[in-house]
């Protein structure tokens, strides 16, 4: 199935490096996923050192710390075409990482980004994200963990949950309370703490529905020492920081989920129009076709916002309520689409092994993951001024 990729953003070097990309997908990641899918593991550090190798790792990140200097559409390109990748783990846990960095880049002084930002663009070292804990998900103003002030350090204590990456990163970027004063919202910092860290230690694998190459666990902090000068940026604007960094976290998801979606669709037709019912191929049902229809129609929608929010993000806009808006919908869609494709598949559309079988487990993460579509919804809602502060403001006006 082709896919049309219209964008004022796009040029003959993006169809470039959308070519190496997708050659680097099929011939060194699609090979090998049957067999990482049947082990519950991929061999993420050499995955991560050749993304790395191809600059896939620093494509919009600055020339001087390893980045190609480019901007984010290109990061674009490569979610779309990884997202093609058998195994979704993969592009998964690449986005984990490349969430970890943003604030780093942006904010970080230089020996910060010498020290961590330079191996993670080479992929030499794998990064985590640390914000989500077991009573903050989805209400990141309420995560727990601490950091206070000792000497030159700074002494971590609390515990992260559903961390990506966990069990192979090198370091990890902590969202952490840094006061108990300026409310929940200004009391918070990013932090960049090295795995190895006396105090520092990783749980147990959690045994997750999907995403089974990508590994996932608890990171717990006991009296965690580090040096002052691991702050990102500015004490207190950690929470700031963060919510920039999800918009680069959902809009990645966005586009490599459209690419998935897409594959699903491709998979059904392609079994579907094999498979005979009545004397007929199982496609030259109406209700199907239209099915599939729909969905399509649903996601060339969804792509077309997630566009026009690299469009306004490459301009420095903001663009929290289109990619809110991108990430709900594909949400949605991430539901409803592989389990509609599955029940065309009848019988194989429940065997374990079926590739659109992985993809209803591995794509349900989408609905939940980086801000579930709930949250999604309250954002977009703040954004037009119906609730929340923005709202109080208008009606003293």
């Amino acid at each position: 199935m082709e896919t049309i990729h219209v964008s004022n953003l796009f040029t003959s070097a993006h169809e470039d490096m959308r070519r190496g990309i997708k050659k680097f997908v099929d011939q060194e990641l699609n090979p090998h996923a049957d067999e990482w899918e049947a082990a519950g593991a991929a061999p993420l550090p050499s995955i991560f050192a050749r993304a790395g190798e191809l600059g896939l790792l620093g494509i919009n990140k600055p020339v001087e710390f390893g980045g190609l200097g480019l901007d984010f559409s290109y990061v674009m390109v490569a979610a779309e075409e990884l997202g093609h990748a058998h195994s979704p783990s993969i592009p998964f846990a690449i986005g984990a990482h490349l969430s970890a960095i943003p604030a780093l880049t942006a904010h970080g002084s230089d020996a910060l980004r010498n020290e961590f930002l330079v191996p993670a663009i080479s992929g030499e070292a794998v990064a985590s994200i640390g914000v989500s804990e077991s009573g903050a998900g989805s209400d990141v103003s309420a995560i727990k963990t601490t950091a206070r002030k000792d000497g030159g350090d700074y002494v971590i204590n609390g515990a992260k949950m559903w961390i990506t990456n966990s069990t192979h990163a090198r370091w990890i970027s902590l969202l952490v309370n840094t006061s108990e004063e300026g409310g929940p919202y200004r009391n918070k910092s990013l932090i960049l703490v090295p795995m190895d860290t006396r105090g520092v230690s990783v749980g147990k694998p959690l045994h997750k529905l999907g995403m089974h190459c990508s590994d996932t666990a608890p990171v717990f902090f006991d009296e965690v020492r580090v040096p002052q000068r691991h702050l990102i940026g500015e004490e207190g604007k950690g929470f700031i920081y963060q919510m920039e960094q999800f918009q680069h976290e959902r809009l990645w998801a966005c586009l490599r989920s459209i690419s998935a979606l897409e594959d699903a669709i491709a998979l059904t037709v392609d079994y579907t129009s094999e498979r005979r019912t009545f004397g007929k191929p199982l496609i030259e049902n109406q209700a199907l076709y239209h099915r599939l229809a729909d969905y399509l129609s649903q996601i060339e929608a969804v792509r077309s916002i997630a566009y026009r929010a690299g469009e306004a993000l490459v301009s420095e806009l903001d663009v929290t309520r289109l990619v809110s808006m991108a990430k709900y919908l594909v949400g949605k869609l991430a539901l409803e689409v592989p389990s509609g494709c599955a029940q065309y598949f009848g019988g194989q559309g429940y065997m374990w092994e079926n590739r659109i079988t992985r993809m209803l487990r591995d794509l349900r993460i989408v609905a939940v993951g980086g801000g579930a579509n709930e949250i999604m919804l309250d954002v977009i809602a703040k954004e037009m001024g119906w609730i929340g502060k923005r709202s109080r403001q208008r009606g003293s006006n």
